[in-house]
């Protein structure tokens, strides 16, 4: 089964269960046994869209994740008063929602929000101290603002609609598209194994990368500061006082900033520097003061389930696997 399907169904698992006020996540076996989204799979469906192809285009349920473009619509049968949909494009990418046809009642208590990023339990992707926008303005509420907005384009490469429908028969159709995005800041990988390189240039942002699976993750190179290198210390007090340095965080939910610090770094590698994770949430997480050109390279890839049975032989956070 493809890594994206997979992450697909995890996290619509745990979707699901959030809205019904569960506070467990599914064990990932289960969402592959299941398969309850089969549509999804590998080879069903186009990747991207291709110039001069029909636009791809299918039913939206009521809890649903999105990666590919196209445009979808949702009808309700049934009042359906707990709905969001989650879109998630490649690193390197912006989400574009278009809204093409609207048809519910905002004075019977119908809802239609985009969130730029996601939020799940009351926790957001990116944090309030990494997003660029205070969180009242990262939500666009079409009730409010009607057809005014009707393109809205995310920070990253999530975005999420929540909304209610209570009448059958209404509902909305949107289009999802991508723009490339030369600095992306605030990810969420679709795969549990990759390779990537933050850089953040000259600017005063924090970015994180987020990976949904317990991984073992190596930073292979670290440049922090001009390109020809920034000379500091190790402080055994950590990072805090310095202005630019790397987290690595670990923990259940989605918000970075509710995680627990693993360990910082802010100073020169003198090889790969390498950690196992076996929280539900790895995240790395780079802090920029702004006066510099900051980069970082990792590669990570998802704990096999020998290595989480045996945590004190792979340096494995005992707090993280009591969650497991």
């Amino acid at each position: 089964m493809a890594p994206t399907f997979k992450l697909q169904c995890h996290f619509i698992l745990i979707c699901l269960l959030a809205l019904r006020g569960e506070s467990r996540y599914l064990e990932l076996r289960e969402a592959v046994d299941h398969d309850p989204f089969p549509h999804l799979a590998g080879g069903a469906s186009p990747k991207r869209e291709l110039e001069g192809e029909p636009l791809y285009s299918r039913a939206l349920r009521c809890v649903d994740m999105l990666s590919l473009q196209g445009q979808f619509t949702f009808t309700t049968d049934r009042p359906q008063l707990h709905c969001a949909t989650f879109f998630i494009a490649e690193p390197e990418e912006f989400i574009t929602i278009r809204y093409d046809l609207v048809s519910i009642d905002c004075q019977r208590g119908d809802i239609l929000q985009v969130f730029d990023g996601w939020i799940l339990k009351g926790e957001k992707f990116p944090s309030s101290q990494d997003h660029p926008l205070p969180t009242t303005e990262r939500y666009i509420d079409f009730c409010e603002s009607g057809l005014s907005r009707r393109t809205i384009r995310s920070s990253q490469n999530v975005a999420m609609i929540f909304f209610r429908v209570h009448e059958p028969g209404n509902g909305f159709t949107v289009t999802m598209k991508t723009e490339p995005n030369l600095f992306p800041c605030n990810i969420i990988s679709q795969t549990p194994n990759g390779r990537f390189t933050l850089v953040v240039p000259h600017q005063h942002r924090n970015c994180s990368f987020s990976i949904i699976y317990p991984v073992a993750i190596k930073i292979s190179d670290l440049t922090l500061g001009h390109l020809n290198g920034l000379q500091l210390k190790k402080s055994s007090a950590g990072c805090g006082g310095i202005g630019d340095f790397v987290e690595l965080l670990g923990g259940t939910g989605l918000d970075p900033s509710k995680m627990l610090l693993l360990a910082d770094l802010c100073y020169p590698l003198r090889g790969p520097a390498q950690m196992k994770v076996g929280c539900d949430h790895t995240v790395l997480r780079m802090v920029s003061s702004g006066k510099h050109i900051n980069r970082v390279t990792f590669e990570y890839r998802q704990l096999e389930p020998y290595e989480l049975e045996n945590p004190n032989g792979n340096s494995i956070q005992e707090f993280c696997l009591s969650t497991l």
